[in-house]
């Protein structure tokens, strides 16, 4: 049981790319992974690799997400090269449609809006008549919508096994089939001792709590308090197509091997990662209203999954001050954020590098006062 340099309590697309970006940077890092029995988010993940509307009520966030939507080519091209697993990344520019005049002026003001405050958060607003131009099998229903340049798409799936691939090239401990129970802090020799509940047990001197929902559990043990409840997204996928769609939009999507995603929900079921047949009606009709050539698809798969979410949406980075190197992530957009959890959070949680500046926006104080309201736009 060494004392292993870091030890990441979660190994979905956060904890992983967290991790990586430790590594690469030269911390011994240690991958705690609860497996395919966790409640994966990357399976619900719709692969977008997303800039527009990201931020409205947060300026820091806006910022942050841009900047990773930028630095994501370096880390497809570092991973393609170093495993050979293509992440899928494809960054042509990305729409949102609306059905609506009322949809189409909220979303002008919203973009407005986080532009200004922001900086540097490029979009255009389209009628039906030059959307048609990009994509011409919208059908009818479609009033209007808005092109981000900066936007694109990824494959999650893919993503997560080139950060496992990497992890392993470059010499990160991953374990797999861990469920983490106990942790305990030894303030006099600086470390931390993660035990799962089979009896299994590491030490380590730094220690970045990943788990998704398991936060929930574990962050309390390492005096961080972060309230964190679950949304299910559902995702519809058809059979391969031949290619129609250059363009990702934020109702469905064209991957690589011509199969279409659509999705997806947010619905506020606890646990239950299932799927229903309300919802899946739903998100069919919706593409179709959206793509008409779609209602000639066959439908080969539906899935649920279950994403983590902070009452407001956004994210929490924060170190635990009562237990010294302990650190904790929440984030709901694991794909858009995957680059700049590599690059700039996992150095930062690794000891090599300060927190990034104004991040005290992240911290889960902002949660602490019971009389405060919070929403969300997922």
């Amino acid at each position: 049981m060494d004392n292993q340099g870091m030890t990441v309590i979660g190994g979905g697309l956060v904890g992983a790319a967290i991790a990586y970006g430790a590594v690469r940077a030269g911390v011994k890092v240690r991958v705690l992974d609860q497996g395919d029995n966790a409640f994966r988010a990357s399976r619900g993940n719709f692969g977008l690799v997303w800039l527009s509307s990201k931020g409205g009520k947060l300026p820091r966030y806006a910022r942050w997400t841009r900047d990773a939507i930028k630095l994501w080519p370096a880390l497809h091209k570092e991973l393609l090269e170093l495993t050979g697993v293509d992440s899928g990344l494809q960054q042509p520019g990305g729409f949102w449609l609306g059905f609506s005049e009322a949809e189409i002026t909220a979303r002008a003001s919203l973009l407005e809006k986080i532009d200004r405050e922001a900086g540097d958060i490029p979009y255009k607003m389209m009628e039906p008549r030059e959307l048609r131009e990009y994509l011409p099998g919208i059908g009818p229903a479609v009033v209007g919508g808005s092109f981000g340049p900066l936007d694109g798409h990824a494959n999650p799936l893919m993503l997560l096994h080139a950060l496992h691939a990497g992890l392993r090239e470059r010499g990160a401990d991953v374990i797999s089939g861990v469920s983490v129970g106990e942790i305990r802090h030894d303030s006099d020799k600086g470390r931390f001792e993660i035990v799962a509940t089979d009896g299994q047990s590491w030490k380590s001197g730094r220690l970045v709590l990943a788990a998704g929902l398991g936060n929930a559990k574990l962050a309390p043990q390492v005096g961080l308090q972060t309230p964190i409840t679950t949304t299910r997204g559902q995702v519809l996928i058809t059979e391969r197509l031949k290619p129609f769609l250059k363009y990702p939009t934020n109702k469905a999507r064209q991957t690589a091997e011509g199969s279409v995603q659509i999705g997806s929900t947010t619905e506020d079921v606890g646990l239950d990662d299932g799927t229903t047949t309300e919802k899946i009606e739903w998100l069919a009709r919706r593409a179709v209203a959206t793509f008409p050539a779609l209602a000639q698809a066959r439908l080969v798969r539906a899935w649920g999954a279950l994403r983590p979410l902070t009452p407001d949406g956004y994210p929490v980075y924060q170190a635990s001050t009562s237990c010294p190197g302990a650190f904790i992530a929440i984030c709901h957009s694991g794909v858009t954020l995957a680059s700049a959890h590599s690059m700039v959070i996992g150095p930062w949680m690794g000891g090599l590098t300060a927190a990034p500046p104004d991040f005290d926006v992240f911290l889960s104080d902002r949660f602490a006062d019971p009389n405060k309201s919070f929403s969300h736009d997922h």
